[in-house]
């Protein structure tokens, strides 16, 4: 009875190790997802997704931390450095050559297990991409756009602008709807690329260095500051990375009537706004349009101890149920494309010309043209273009200034 009582001991003893091997793969863990926010709206969609996660794998938990838009960049490199990084960390395509060396590289996994990364548009792939390794799965893409106060330019009885529009035909508008302390546009520094690509103008040389002081680079930031200093149909911005947050505010209070934007905001703008909105391409230069796109993505922090459930995570965050709903939320035009009609059906079902805007400057998209640095250069940007803005500085000036740190 007792050698018979010992074997079984044994047998079940052995029968429970397999079981609590799997129990132990299956523990539960929190992972922590990095991630920017511009309002309660838009926190509210992040905090749905990482709920997304959990009802699809009861054994992870998401604490999502935000932080704005300007603060995320800024904390980012401090965060790396120190070894603070979140498991899950949101990118920004433009970003991606700066900080692509703080994530996982994603390529063993997705061939690993068959993951389908064809079903996202090629061009965001890309962009979250460095030297053909992918660094974070996309969730959105789009070209920069024109969003514009539909009621102003009714009010103003000026005509609403068209794809295939030019920037005499923008400034012109602009110039109409400029009165009582109103203003037609509002930009922020940044906004400086852009444009230049969508007017022709290259930033860059032929071997991809920064070339802001060119003879044609400086044409194209006198263009944009003499919107303020002599045609007088823009406000002056304050230096700082939370320019663009005040710009996008002035659009939303209708002291504004055109700001530029992508359609990666419609979540904020439904909510914020009281008036009708409407979407237009950048204006064009002498030749073709080329609106430059980007997007983001979520990847997995090289630093984190839980990349098997950070991996199981970020396949839920851009998966297709995740990206019909930011769609639907107006958050995101979905990456994957499959998914895209949710964003005009729903989101932009009520915004003016959404689908011929958006269509039109997806059929004459560029690539964005950065620099390994972009982030610096943005900064910069930041901090000295509104010196050509206040008139201190000419363009010239400003754009030597910000050649010379940059490429010191």
């Amino acid at each position: 009875m007792r050698t018979l009582t010992r074997l079984t001991a044994i047998a079940l003893l052995g029968a429970a190790l397999p079981l609590q091997a799997a129990i132990a793969q299956d523990e539960p863990v929190t992972l922590t997802w990095t991630m920017w926010s511009g309002s309660d709206a838009e926190t509210a969609v992040w905090r749905h997704l990482a709920d997304m996660v959990t009802e699809q794998h009861p054994d992870i938990t998401i604490d999502l931390q935000t932080a704005s838009w300007g603060d995320y960049w800024t904390r980012l490199p401090v965060q790396a450095a120190s070894g603070q990084l979140g498991d899950i960390v949101a990118m920004q395509s433009l970003r991606a050559p700066n900080f692509y060396q703080i994530l996982e590289p994603l390529n063993e996994r997705i061939d690993g297990d068959g993951f389908d990364i064809d079903a996202f548009d090629s061009s965001i792939v890309g962009g979250l991409s460095v030297d053909d390794t992918v660094y974070a799965l996309p969730y959105d893409v789009g070209p920069w756009m024109i969003f514009y106060n539909k009621d102003r330019f009714e009010e103003a009885g000026v005509e609403l602008p068209e794809p295939g529009w030019t920037i005499e035909d923008f400034t012109e508008k602009a110039q109409a709807l400029t009165s009582d302390g109103n203003y037609g546009f509002g930009f922020y520094p940044v906004d400086y690329a852009m444009f230049s690509s969508a007017l022709g103008v290259d930033y860059l040389d032929e071997d991809g260095n920064l070339a802001l002081n060119s003879p044609e680079a400086v044409g194209a930031a006198e263009t944009l500051a003499n919107l303020v200093t002599e045609q007088e149909v823009a406000p002056v911005v304050a230096s700082g990375p939370d320019s663009g947050t005040i710009t996008s505010g002035r659009f939303d209070s209708g002291n504004i009537a055109m700001y530029v934007d992508g359609p990666w905001v419609m979540v904020n703008k439904a909510q914020d706004v009281d008036f009708e909105i409407g979407l237009a391409p950048l204006p064009r230069g002498e030749g073709d349009l080329e609106a430059v796109t980007a997007g983001s993505g979520f990847g997995i922090a090289a630093t984190s101890d839980n990349k098997d459930a950070a991996w199981r995570a970020i396949q839920v965050l851009t998966g297709p149920e995740a990206l019909e709903y930011l769609g639907s939320e107006g958050r995101a035009l979905p990456a994957r494309t499959a998914q895209q009609a949710s964003w005009f059906d729903v989101a932009a079902a009520d915004v003016y010309g959404a689908r011929e805007a958006l269509e039109y400057s997806l059929e004459h998209s560029a690539t964005y043209e950065i620099t390994s640095n972009w982030n610096t250069v943005e900064n910069l940007m930041n901090q000295y273009f509104p010196l050509a803005l206040t008139g201190n500085q000419s363009p010239q000036q400003v754009m030597d200034t910000i050649q010379s740190l940059a490429t010191q």
